[in-house]
Order: structure tokens, then sequence, then C-alpha cells
């Protein structure tokens, strides 16, 4: 018998000003314990409408994780290495790295940045960049549904992404009342995040409106499990992140993600230090451009 995914939390993410300043404001995705979102440590929807040229952000450390950048709209990064809309790029912080986000012109841009906690044996693997260009992501357009497979396998379609911790980022399009049936495996922690429209998600139908977070049930299975969809009235998209649990318990503090207050005491002397390099200045072996 097939095991059919349900939604069993929704949640509607507050809306709050963002510490880019006017113009920016940042949507705090996951609002449940690590507990229940395991391997996905914090998601934020960040939307910017700058309508200056005072640059704003700047060169900061990350280490014991990965961030998960999917740009829905605009341009962010400079002229060696830029995102644009639809791109999507996995850098592995691992043992530590200097990251630099930096935005000095004017622009509009959305931009969903997850935190995703690595492997125990993994948390300080050598640090990596990996970048798939829009034009890359596997994508099938069929039956009124768009489909666009950024992290893992889905819907017959596989991104050429590397993972420490197996993972599916997709996003999913579907046209007023137009229905699809998704399989992943059981066992993911996975929610869906509405973008656009409304979405009746599970056999019971429940929707999932503009703005709002489902989560899915979990099971211990290691099957697969059914995930059924079909568009609102007016249409619906939604980005569904489902990865492994890791089932680790793991320390935060600001930039930084250890298994004890002592991992996070070492960052910090380090960065301090000047022993982090910066994530450009990693080697070619460790830069993959899909």
């Amino acid at each position: 018998m097939t095991i059919s995914r349900k939604l069993i939390t929704i949640q509607t993410p507050p809306a709050q000003p963002g510490f880019l300043g006017s113009g920016h404001v940042a949507r705090p995705v996951i609002q449940v314990n690590f507990s229940e979102s395991d391997p996905f440590i914090l998601l934020m929807d960040d939307q910017l409408d700058k309508k200056d040229n005072v640059p704003v952000g700047g060169p900061h450390p990350h280490a014991g994780f990965e961030t998960v950048s999917l740009l829905l709209e605009g341009e962010i990064g400079d002229s060696s290495h830029k995102m644009k809309g639809g791109d999507f790029q996995i850098m592995t912080a691992g043992s530590g790295i200097i990251h630099t986000e930096t935005i000095q012109e004017k622009t509009r841009l959305r931009l969903l940045q997850l935190w995703l906690n690595l492997p125990k044996k993994e948390r300080w693997t050598k640090p990596r960049l990996q970048d798939l260009t829009s034009e890359k992501v596997p994508s099938l357009s069929e039956n009124g549904m768009m489909l666009k497979v950024y992290s893992g396998t889905l819907g017959g379609l596989t991104s050429p992404v590397k993972n420490h911790v197996p993972l599916i980022i997709a996003d999913i399009q579907l046209q007023p009342e137009s229905n699809t049936t998704l399989h992943l495996p059981a066992f993911y922690t996975a929610f869906l995040y509405a973008i656009e429209g409304s979405m009746a998600v599970g056999e019971e139908a429940m929707l999932l409106a503009q703005d709002q977070v489902g989560w899915l049930d979990r099971y211990p299975d290691q099957t697969q499990s059914a995930l059924p969809l079909k568009g609102g009235v007016a249409g619906g998209r939604v980005v569904l992140y489902a990865g492994a649990p890791q089932h680790d318990p793991i320390v935060s503090h600001g930039p930084f993600i250890g298994d004890t207050q002592d991992d996070i005491r070492r960052l910090y002397r380090a960065y301090r230090a000047g022993e982090m390099s910066h994530i450009a200045t990693v080697p070619e072996t460790q830069r993959l451009i899909w």
C-alpha cells in the first residue's frame, strides 16, 4: 500500500523588517523546532526593493552547515559571480569560510536562502561551491504542470547537484484545477512554501495559500510516498523542500553551527585570528558549475 503524504501543520510566517534597511522584508519560513525540521535549520524569504545606490551587506563567516540559495527574482552578486532569477547555489561552509553578499545598486529581488545541516561526520568538510544556472535546471512542462528540480530526483527529473544530505528542492507550478502526484521518500522531512496562488495538498485536498508553509507528515518507512497536488482556482506555485533527517543535535550561534559549544568558541577564535579563507578562493576542484 502506497503511503500518501498529507499536511499536518499550516503556518503563515510573519513578514518583518530585514537587516538590509529600507525596502527589505524578510519572512522566517521555518517556525517549528529543529527536531521537527531536521535537516532544515532555517529558511529566509528575503524580498528587497532597493531604491538607492548605497551599498548594503558585506563579508561574513559561516561554518558547520550549507547555505542553499534559490533566487526567484532579480540579480545578486558582483562581476566575478552573479546570480540571476531562477539560479540555484549550494555553498558548503564546512570547516569555515568567509562569504560576501554585497548589493550596491538599485534593485528588486527575492531570495530563498536555506541553512541545511551537514551530517555529523561531514560537519567540518572542505568548503565547496556549486552553481546551477536557470538554463540548466532539469524542467518538465505537461498537463498543466511546470516542474523544476534544483536538487535530488522528483517527477522523473534529476538534478546534477551533489548533496551531503539527501535533498529534494523543486519549484512546482500548477494551472487552475490541474493535478499531479509526485513521489518522494516517506521518511524525508518535507514542507511546501506557497509562492503564488494556492494549491490543494494530499488526498484531503487541504488548501495551502500564498505566503503559507505547510509541513507534511513523516514516516519511518524506507519506501516511496505519494504527494497529490491540485492547483487552486487561480493556479498555484509552491517550492518543495524535502530532506533526510540526520537525528543529531546541533548548537547554533550567530553564523556558526556545531555539535558543541566548544565548536562555536573554536570557530569564533579561528575567524578572529584570520584563519578562514574567502569562498572565492576555493580550489577549482571544489567549485562546480553545472
